[in-house]
């Protein structure tokens, strides 16, 4: 059982607007946030992280020195603050503009405006990742798990390295596309396979065939987490027994999907 609840969570918000600032911060009060501080620009949030940490960073996408997705990405590449978390509220809907932010791993993505249970959710996601014992997956023998990461973003890989090590994993693998994925296999086995869709050289679509056709580990459980929305070429993964989660995931997601697929 979780020992943290969402009203102890020390949230850092940062919004250039003082009007969206007070209607997040009010949702946020209503669903037991209890401390909140609030920045307006990208460069005073690490500023303000230098002093102290947050629980949980919550930005706009457009800053007056910065993108959010700027500001994720400068915060996942300082050994200091990668593994605080992170949510996007934003009313962008372009796919190339929130990819980026899905790929350098977050806790949710909301749009403006959003219900209080969307925050709420995303809160609860939060609490996951912050909890070292609630999503351990003790009743698989996580500690023996063998598992092959394969994405092409590093910020992705290292997020998902830091949730399955959550869930009390180990062994853990990485490569940056299906082709290394593939000469990693030629000689190692694996427990499961976690791979996402778009990647340079072989992509996740790509690779899944080559597991299930011509590796030697043609029934090794796949998890495939990905930004990518096509339904069509997701529905041809799917044929290949692949089970499916979305970019940006929660970790209590998959760590079911997980026993799911070790069961």
């Amino acid at each position: 059982m979780t020992t943290i609840s969402i009203k102890e969570l020390n949230v850092l918000l940062v919004e250039p607007s003082n009007m969206q600032y007070r209607v997040i911060h009010d949702c946020l009060k209503r669903l037991g946030i209890q401390y909140v501080d609030h920045v307006q620009k990208g460069q005073q949030v690490i500023a303000s992280m230098g002093k102290t940490l947050p629980d949980l960073v919550i930005s706009a996408m457009y800053l007056p020195d910065m993108s959010g997705t700027d500001l994720v990405c400068k915060i996942r590449s300082d050994d200091d603050f990668k593994k605080i978390p992170f949510m996007l509220i934003s009313s962008e809907e372009d796919f190339d503009s929130l990819d980026p932010v899905r790929q350098a791993g977050v806790v949710a993505i909301l749009p403006k405006p959003f219900k209080d249970e969307e925050l709420k959710k995303a809160l609860c996601a939060t609490i996951d990742l912050l909890d070292p014992d609630v999503l351990q997956l003790d009743d698989v023998f996580a500690e023996e798990l063998k598992v092959l990461i394969v994405d092409d973003s590093q910020f992705a890989r290292n997020h998902i390295r830091r949730t399955l090590e959550g869930f009390g994993i180990e062994k853990i693998t990485a490569a940056s596309n299906g082709e290394e994925a593939a000469g990693i296999l030629a000689h190692d086995f694996f427990d499961f396979i976690v791979t996402d869709y778009n990647m340079p050289v072989m992509n996740g679509a790509e690779l899944v065939k080559f597991i299930r056709h011509e590796s030697n580990q043609a029934d090794v459980p796949i998890l495939m987490v990905t930004s990518e929305a096509d339904s069509q070429l997701l529905a041809e993964v799917v044929k290949e027994s692949v089970a499916i989660c979305d970019k940006p995931f929660e970790a209590a997601v998959v760590r079911e999907i997980i026993r799911t697929m070790m069961k």
